[in-house]
C-alpha cells in the first residue's frame, strides 16, 4: 500500500511537471534602454570640448619663453594621457589653433565655409589664392586626424563624427560664414550665409 501511494505521489509530480508552454505577444511595446548610445554621445561631447578648447585657447604671445611653451605642451600632453587621446590629436589641435585667426577672417569675408561633414570648402575663389588652398587643405588633414581619432576611441563611425562636429563647427562658425545645413522643405543639404 505504501508502494502505491509513493507511485500515485510521483506521478502527480510528473504529472504536474509537465506543463504546457504558451508563447504570446507583450501586450505593450518592448522597451529599449537607450541610455549606452546617450553615454557615447557625452563622451564624444566631452572630447570635442576638450579639443576645442584647445583649438580656441589663448595662444602664447611672443614674449614667452621656450620654457613657458613646453609647460604648456606638458599640461596638454597630460590632459590628453587621461583622456586617451593621442599625441597626433593634440598636434592637430596646435595646428588648428595656429591657424584659427586667419580661418575666421576668411569665414567672415564668405571666402570659406563649413560643409556638412565638417571640412572647410572655399566659397569664394576671387578672393582666394594659393595661399588659402594650402591653409584649407592642412585645416581639414587635421580635422580628419582628429575625427578618425575619436571614431576609433568611441568605437563609432567617422560619419557620425562628423555630423557631431560639424554641427560644433557652425554653430561656432562667424557671422557672414557659409554652411552647408540641411532644408526640411527640400530635403537636401543647402549653402546659407550664417
Amino acid at each position: 500500500m505504501r508502494s502505491a501511494f509513493i507511485i500515485f505521489i510521483l506521478g502527480l509530480f510528473l504529472a504536474l511537471g509537465c506543463a504546457r508552454l504558451s508563447v504570446e505577444a507583450p501586450k505593450e511595446p518592448i522597451k529599449v534602454d537607450i541610455s549606452m548610445r546617450l553615454d557615447v554621445y557625452q563622451h564624444i561631447q566631452n572630447d570635442i570640448d576638450a579639443i576645442e578648447e584647445i583649438v580656441s585657447g589663448g595662444s602664447p604671445s611672443v614674449q614667452d619663453n621656450a620654457d613657458k611653451q613646453s609647460l604648456l605642451r606638458m599640461f596638454i600632453s597630460l590632459a590628453y594621457a587621461e583622456d586617451g587621446l593621442s599625441k597626433q590629436v593634440e598636434n592637430a589641435a596646435l595646428g588648428r589653433r595656429n591657424r584659427l585667426q586667419e580661418i575666421m577672417a576668411l569665414e567672415k569675408a564668405g571666402v570659406i565655409g563649413e560643409n556638412k561633414l565638417g571640412f572647410l570648402e572655399i566659397k569664394n575663389t576671387s578672393g582666394s589664392g594659393s595661399d588659402v588652398g594650402q591653409l584649407v587643405s592642412s585645416e581639414n588633414a587635421d580635422r580628419l586626424t582628429i575625427y578618425k581619432s575619436l571614431a576609433d576611441k568611441n568605437n563609432t563611425s567617422l560619419e557620425e563624427i562628423q555630423k557631431i562636429y560639424a554641427s560644433r563647427l557652425q554653430k561656432e562658425a562667424p557671422a557672414g560664414a557659409p554652411i552647408e545645413v540641411f532644408n526640411q522643405v527640400s530635403g537636401v543639404y543647402e549653402w546659407k550665409i550664417k
